[in-house]
């Protein structure tokens, strides 16, 4: 591969990343199997779909004024693949989890003139314009507040985001790494493993940003963060203020908006969040109280209600929200707004 700078292996897990940032956590060094999948990790209106699909059976748009193909969804995900499986040389990597949407239905030139009760399946073309998947490290892992945590990557792509109408220029990616709760499937995102406005031109340049990611996350302090949040509780009363500031949020002129930290979660994913609180198998409140995890937990449920192209950005954005509001309990005026 040309130009191809390979970083060092991460060593696989045999003790817990935690022990550098909190002297409690618990030391994990048994494999344990891989916990079966209650629900997709995004819900909406998507579909899953496997690789092979992508492959065989769609197109692949192109740039319409110089006739320039885009990277194709299956390339995306198997020049992922490919750099995690370099970077975690050793490890155990799952098939990756597909999701697509919005598909665009298209037909042959020699279909162009027949109704379209009379079409073939032969004469149909498909692509999706949106397109999310993530892959597993099951080896990886880590127990946080009584939640198995495997370690997961991938990326999400929407081509509604780029400009197919004119010659090529750099495509437009999203890729993260981070880990998903198997108690709910909830993906957890945090800065360092978020990279949300990734443009390439090439196969190898999508290869090597991914690597970059990879060599600069920092799984023990995200590890950490998440530990650290089921240490601060709220009580009823406060969560209930909270949940009001972000309807209220909601409503704001745009320059108000711009003095409080931002807030990507609808109205509609808030009132997911009041009835989780009550009804949640996993996350529910326990008495008058919720701890920071359980209710991070509700914001990263009920963000699987989004669409595949704003999915990843409310991901990490309740991140910041969980961490703020956390802070804000202890006395950090950032996020005070919410509380107050």
């Amino acid at each position: 591969m040309e130009n191809l700078i390979v970083f060092n292996s991460v060593e696989p897990q045999r003790q817990s990343w935690l022990n550098g940032y909190a002297t409690d956590a618990e030391v994990l060094t048994d494999f344990e199997t891989t916990v079966k999948k209650s629900s997709p990790f995004i819900e909406a209106n998507t579909k899953e779909v496997n690789i092979s699909h992508l492959r065989n059976d769609c197109i692949v748009p192109v740039f319409s004024k110089d006739n320039e193909l885009t990277i194709s969804h299956n390339a995306f995900i198997e020049t992922v693949e490919e750099a995690v499986n370099l970077f975690f040389s050793g490890e155990k990597i799952d098939s990756p989890d597909i999701r697509v949407s919005h598909i665009i239905k298209g037909r042959i030139p020699e279909a162009i003139h027949k109704p379209a009760n009379q079409l073939l399946e032969s004469d149909k073309t498909i692509y999706y314009e949106r397109m999310m998947f993530c892959m597993e490290v099951p080896t990886i892992w880590e127990n946080v507040n009584g939640n198995r945590l495997n370690l997961t990557i991938g990326g999400e792509r929407a081509y509604n985001h780029m400009n197919l109408y004119s010659k090529k220029s750099p495509e437009k990616f999203k890729i993260f790494i981070g880990f998903k709760n198997l108690v709910c499937t909830n993906l957890c995102v945090s800065s360092d493993g978020y990279v949300e406005q990734l443009e390439v031109s090439s196969i190898n340049d999508l290869r090597m940003k991914v690597l970059e990611m990879l060599e600069h996350y920092n799984p023990a302090k995200h590890l950490h963060l998440m530990q650290t949040l089921g240490e601060t509780s709220m009580t009823e009363h406060q969560f209930c203020q909270i949940l009001g500031k972000m309807r209220l949020y909601q409503a704001l002129p745009q320059k108000l908006q711009r003095e409080i930290p931002r807030l990507l979660i609808t109205d509609t994913q808030i009132n997911a969040v009041a009835k989780a609180y009550i009804s949640d198998e996993n996350f529910r409140a326990e008495g008058s109280e919720i701890d920071m995890w359980r209710f991070y937990n509700l914001l990263t449920g009920a963000n699987k209600s989004s669409y595949i192209d704003s999915f990843l950005d409310r991901s990490y954005n309740a991140t910041e929200i969980a961490q703020g509001i956390r802070d804000a309990l202890h006395g950090d005026s950032s996020y005070s707004w919410f509380i107050n």
